[in-house]
């Protein structure tokens, strides 16, 4: 048994990771053609003042690489959900039944969320490829992209709450904290934290990679939990990210951008729900939130204290203002990713 539930994981992966080398092409053609890149670079950082190296070093009105990217992973989950939806209705059998891991119990909300994330990221991205928008640069203001994520996130703490009936959180090595209807903002924040851990994108292969090895971990997870639908789920858009990481090995040939991270970052809070390792996603995630938390606090101190934490936020591009190459920014940021998720695996099973 445990041999199927390993190929109902492994064989839609490989699906996604094949549609996704496929329409990549396609992606990549159209976004070329119409010139789907930033016009302008970042002229102000988020708190108003001047960012004069982060304009230099990204340097987006000399390297025009496309954003939305991120269409090649949620484009090939989607596709591959499709194909084996569509297959156990055309071909009723045991075999494309066991393949078909589209539930209710399990894949419909991380499913709607990542599409719902990929839709408002795809707007914004639009928007900035076109320097429209009322954001610095073009694309839907912070404020925007915080309401729909707000939003979003009250939908699933309430389903949760209310429909799946949880009101608990499990610490490992201590056991379940009943929080009662405190659960609905202690998810809202979680996800809120989790979202703004998305501008990770910003090194070729960096963010894809780091997602990969993310995801993967949640994979295991749920196959261990016995949710395989789940962790069928979570190993497609492992194929996804590893289809888009192809082409995204530098120099890249798009960017993940926001139609990607939105839709990652949002779906992972609802795959960790749902496994119920919730506390071990702050090691897995570790560099997604350490990410996050390196522009907030230089933000902060520059507010109160008038002076800078880092060079440059967030915490890569500092790695890179001190001399760290790309690729060596990328690879050691895969190489903790792998550890990080290595221990919070081991945490949310034993703990």
């Amino acid at each position: 048994m445990l041999i199927l539930d390993v190929i109902k994981i492994i064989v839609p992966a490989a699906i996604a990771f094949s549609v996704g080398i496929v329409i990549t092409p396609l992606v990549a053609g159209m976004l070329y053609k119409h010139k789907m890149w930033k016009k302008l670079s970042v002229s102000h950082a988020m708190d108003g003042q001047s960012a004069s190296i982060t304009s230099k070093l990204h340097n987006d009105e000399e390297r025009k690489t496309p954003r939305m990217g991120g269409i090649v992973v949620w484009g090939s989950v989607s596709i591959t959900i499709i194909i084996l939806w569509l297959l156990s209705l055309v071909f009723p059998n045991e075999t494309t039944g066991k393949l078909n891991f589209l539930s209710r119990n399990q894949t419909w909300l991380p499913f709607f969320t990542l599409i719902g994330g990929a839709l408002c990221g795809l707007v914004d991205d639009y928007l900035v490829c076109r320097g429209e928008g009322t954001y610095m640069g073009g694309g839907l203001s912070l404020r925007a992209r915080l309401l729909f994520v707000f939003l979003l996130s009250t939908l699933g703490a309430w389903w949760f709450y209310v429909k799946l009936g949880m009101n608990a959180v499990h610490v490992p090595f201590w056991g379940d904290v009943t929080l009662g209807v405190l659960f609905i903002p202690f998810f809202i924040l979680f996800f809120i934290g989790i979202y703004s851990g998305g501008i990770i994108d910003g090194v070729d292969g960096l963010a894809g990679g780091v997602f990969a090895i993310i995801y993967s971990a949640y994979a295991i997870i749920a196959l261990v939990n016995g949710q395989i639908d789940l962790a069928a789920y979570s190993s497609v858009v492992v194929g996804g990210l590893l289809a888009f990481l192809w082409f995204n090995i530098p120099p890249a040939r798009f960017f993940l951008s926001e139609t990607g991270t939105m839709a990652l970052t949002t779906s992972l809070v609802i795959v960790a729900f749902l496994t119920k390792a919730i506390i071990p996603l702050l090691i897995i995630a570790f560099l997604l939130i350490a990410t996050s938390a390196s522009s907030l606090i230089q933000i902060l101190s520059k507010k109160y204290q008038h002076k800078k934490v880092f060079i440059v936020a967030p915490l890569h591009n500092h790695l890179q203002m001190i001399g760290w190459p790309k690729p060596k920014v990328t690879m050691r940021y895969w190489v903790l990713g792998m550890i990080l998720g290595a221990i919070g695996i081991i945490v949310a099973l034993i703990g």
